[in-house]
């Protein structure tokens, strides 16, 4: 007999949902073993430097030991990597975390969150969690090849109340793939008071290929207002081992570490970053990779009648015409896995990694 609990939640809580993963992974890897083409978390195929492997194996007769509290090693070499001050830098059990903890720590329920319609979907519920009001601003009727879902800066700027105290952006976004530029980043981040955080998720970073976009971190010493959010689970393949960081001002870190796990990032984690840091060949090979593939799956697609949204990431946007939950239905019974969008209310759209080539086939042959 189960005896049900008599202690509510809080009311930031009782509006919260729990994370659904979609999938469960481990029974669909049994079922379909190595034909199984996953490709719905933006993962890199190519996976971890072999130095950062090469780390996680030197680290594991340690594993006895707490890891190190500050990550001092990893802080110190992104600090050199980045051209920062150490005390720039908090580390995250995946920029996920971090996400959550800055709403946690700038937002209650007396101020409110901006963000964008299509947003990554961590920015509602963080908003959600802190128990702040929730701003969302509708996307750009149309991006930079005539097509909808982009952030709307402009809108957003005006969006921001004197009780706003975050705004978070992601450039490139997920799970639109759409993307700004750095004068446009400039022109909002001037348009912004000193009293509301700006945080741009930078996750896709090293895939970028505009020159038009570099990184919000050059406007570090301009506004210290700013705080950019990055993860090695994408380009440096470490999405297992849960590992981010965010940089901004020392003033602003400091308020985050109040608040932050004393142990979040595990000891082979921290060694792993560190490693991966040192291997930018990898990265460069991961980026090179990345852009042939997604340029020859958007074609691919695109001989198909179906249209792939430009994207500056490793997954593209795929517009069906219709309710497109059949297909992912039908994708999934094939062993593909691609993320319904229905969540955004993009019910015709499908998000579809970025996969290797024998998954990216798998996938064109499932479609046919």
């Amino acid at each position: 007999m189960t005896i049900a609990a008599t202690v509510p939640a809080n009311a930031a809580t009782r509006a919260l949902r729990a994370y659904d993963p979609g999938h469960d992974l481990p029974a669909l890897r049994e079922r379909f073993g190595a034909t199984l083409a996953e490709l719905g978390s933006n993962e890199n195929p190519l996976g971890p430097s072999p130095r950062a492997i090469a780390a996680i194996e030197a680290a594991l007769p340690e594993v006895f030991r707490y890891p190190d509290p500050s990550g001092g090693a990893l802080k110190s070499a992104l600090a050199r990597r980045l051209r920062v001050d150490v005390g720039q830098i908090v580390l995250g059990n995946g920029s996920h975390e971090l996400l959550m903890l800055i709403a946690q720590c700038f937002a209650d329920a007396s101020t409110s969150v901006v963000f964008s319609e299509f947003g990554f979907a961590v920015f509602p519920i963080a908003t959600a969690a802190a128990g702040a009001q929730a701003l969302r601003v509708p996307a750009l009727a149309r991006d930079h090849a005539n097509m909808p879902l982009g952030h709307d800066l402009d809108a957003m700027a005006q969006a921001i109340r004197a009780d706003t105290r975050v705004v978070y952006l992601a450039n490139p976004n997920n799970p639109t793939g759409t993307w700004f530029g750095d004068a446009a980043l400039e022109n909002f981040l001037a348009r912004v008071p000193e009293s509301t955080l700006v945080v741009v998720d930078e996750a896709y970073h090293e895939f970028v290929d505009d020159t038009a976009l570099t990184s919000a971190l050059r406007f570090l010493p301009k506004y210290p207002n700013l705080l950019v959010t990055r993860t090695f689970s994408k380009a440096h393949g470490l999405a297992g081992l849960r590992i981010g960081y965010a940089a901004s001002s020392i003033e602003i870190i400091n308020i985050i570490e109040r608040l932050r796990e004393s142990f979040n990032v595990n000891s082979l984690a921290l060694a792993a970053a560190q490693a991966a840091l040192d291997d930018p060949d990898h990265v460069a090979r991961s980026k090179a990779f990345n852009l042939a593939e997604r340029s020859w799956l958007a074609t691919q697609l695109s001989s198909r009648g179906l249209r792939a949204l430009p994207s500056q990431t490793n997954f593209v946007l795929v517009d069906f015409a219709r309710d497109a939950a059949p297909i992912e239905h039908s994708l999934f019974e094939r062993g593909v896995i691609a993320r319904p969008m229905g969540g955004y209310g993009l019910d015709q759209f499908l998000r579809i990694s970025v996969g290797s080539r024998a998954e990216n086939e798998r996938l064109l042959a499932a479609l046919s």
